[in-house]
């Protein structure tokens, strides 16, 4: 659509030129002059001594000199300083191009157009969320989440990534990828397809996370070095991993018999580890008493046979004495506990019938208790 249509173009006005007057073009050789006069004459006002007139007439290359030197310091002063915050770095270009990195504080770089500044916040942390997100009306994203394991199952996995800029290679991350937090958000759902297909499903859901998020937090910083892409990864969560929605019901019911039955083999390990330890130890107590019983006798067997030995040969020198010591040995074991009653025979009178008090006396004595 050329200007005439738009109602005389940036200027508002049909058939007038930039300057003001004459149609649209070039303005003539006296409008051209009438404006240089008139540009001259504002110039000689800003200068000292200068008030316009004849004097603006003499506004000659020296004041414009002046204004222009006036011009580049001002330029110079303003762009040449710039600070940069404690959490950021400066990134200095001259000409587009990379000519070092700058500390927090007040900086120094050639000014626009000639140089120019990119900031970079390498202290701040930064979130990817992967296969969900936290704000939004969209919590579960299944084309991200859903991976397949080593055993063929399907999960949903729902993780976040804590990265940084590294701030000793900034410009890596400026100048190397063209979309950093896409790029860490690939190279996230990738290392974890990769490492989710190297575990079995109980693994993951059970014992693994640990393992999963630090060797998903090596694979990725190895690959972004590999990239030179300047980002730290701080962290790797496992927010959720589940069985999908379509079939977590059943995936439940069959871990909950997994439980059970594992449940009831440790029941069955604990009674066989109280039960077998005690009937061990009955067996060998039985065993210890057999083998101490067995010595004990053999052991009295020797003791009665040593001393039947040891009678033989006393009774083979004396034979009188020692069977009459016997016999005074054997009736002392014999009636040595009983109640005796001793009756002399040779008396000429009969033996008087008595009653034993003693025996009576103690059965007093036990009742009267």
């Amino acid at each position: 659509m050329s200007w005439n249509n738009q109602g005389g173009g940036p200027w508002k006005s049909p058939g007038r030129g930039p300057w003001g007057q004459g149609p649209f073009g070039p303005p003539p050789t006296g409008d051209l002059e009438e404006i240089i006069r008139r540009v001259q004459e504002a110039l000689a006002k800003l200068t000292p001594g200068g008030s316009g007139g004849g004097r603006g007439k003499g506004f000659g290359g020296r004041g414009a000199l002046f204004l222009v030197l006036a011009a580049l310091l001002l330029w110079f002063a303003w762009g040449t300083f710039y600070t940069v915050q404690p959490s950021e770095v400066g990134i200095n270009l001259v000409f587009g191009r990379y000519t070092g990195k700058t500390a927090a504080g007040l900086n120094t770089n050639w000014p626009w157009p000639i140089g120019s500044v990119i900031k970079v916040p390498v202290w701040d942390q930064q979130i990817t969320e992967v296969g969900y997100r936290s704000l939004g009306a969209s919590a579960d994203i299944p084309e991200e989440s859903q991976m397949l394991t080593g055993d063929k199952n399907i999960v949903d996995v729902h993780f976040r990534v804590n990265w940084q800029i590294d701030p000793a290679k900034p410009e890596d991350y400026v100048f190397n990828i063209l979309n950093p937090r896409e790029t860490v958000k690939a190279v996230a759902e990738s290392i974890m397809r990769e490492v989710v297909g190297l575990k079995t499903i109980d693994g993951i859901l059970t014992t693994d996370r640990a393992s999963v998020e630090a060797d998903v937090q090596k694979r990725m910083q190895d690959l972004l070095n590999t990239y030179r892409a300047g980002v730290l990864v701080k962290q790797v969560q496992l927010q959720s991993v589940d069985a999908p929605s379509q079939v977590l019901s059943a995936y439940r019911d069959v871990t909950a018999a997994q439980q059970d039955q594992q449940r009831a083999v440790n029941e069955a390990e604990t009674y066989a580890n109280k039960v077998v330890p005690e009937a061990e130890g009955g067996a060998a107590r039985i065993v210890a008493e057999a083998n101490a019983y067995r010595e004990q006798t053999i052991l009295e067997a020797k003791g009665q046979t040593s001393r039947y030995n040891q009678i033989y040969e006393q009774y083979k020198k004396a034979p009188g004495v020692t069977r009459e010591r016997m016999y005074l040995e054997t009736m002392e074991h014999v009636l040595g506990p009983m109640d005796k009653t001793i009756v002399d025979s040779n008396s000429a009178s009969p033996p008087v019938p008595y009653i034993a008090l003693e025996p009576l006396q103690s059965r007093t004595g036990a009742s009267g208790k």
